[in-house]
């Protein structure tokens, strides 16, 4: 799975569970209603719930029987929360290192840099704004959410 999809599937498992009300294990969603529900193969949501669980969001139980469930209200797991707990999807790369010498070489890699480090906190910032709860709703308010 590319990095690129791991904070939508951490997003959309997150709402799912918020929207069947999986707050205990007794409430569990096994990885393969989860992943129909995207779709995609199991494998990729339990590789993203693994990562969410290390965070604090969630917690599994593997087997017969197993699934993952929420350990916080959907209310309090802010978005920004869910990309850091994937590694930061909305990271745009490293810049390269630069050739000593040349005029462009030696200053891009440090404004590039900068750049990027200022979407990163852009994008943190406006996610924080917005919760799992926020996407069951209503799916467009939560892009416009304030």
């Amino acid at each position: 799975m590319s990095d690129s999809q791991k904070f939508p599937v951490a997003a959309h498992a997150l709402a799912y569970l918020a929207h069947k009300d999986a707050m205990s294990a007794d409430r569990a969603v096994a990885s393969g209603e989860l992943a129909a529900s995207m779709p995609t193969n199991p494998v990729v949501v339990r590789r993203v719930t693994a990562m969410l669980a290390k965070a604090g969001l969630i917690a599994t139980r593997a087997g017969a029987g197993g699934g993952a469930w929420l350990l916080k209200n959907p209310q309090e797991i802010r978005l920004d929360t869910v990309l850091r707990a994937v590694n930061g999807c909305a990271h745009l790369g490293a810049p390269p290192p630069g050739v000593k010498g040349c005029p462009v070489g030696e200053r891009i890699p440090d404004a590039v840099r900068a750049a990027i480090t200022a979407a990163d906190a852009a994008a943190a910032e406006r996610l924080s704004l917005i919760s799992v709860a926020d996407l069951l709703v209503d799916p467009q308010a939560a892009g416009k959410a304030a």
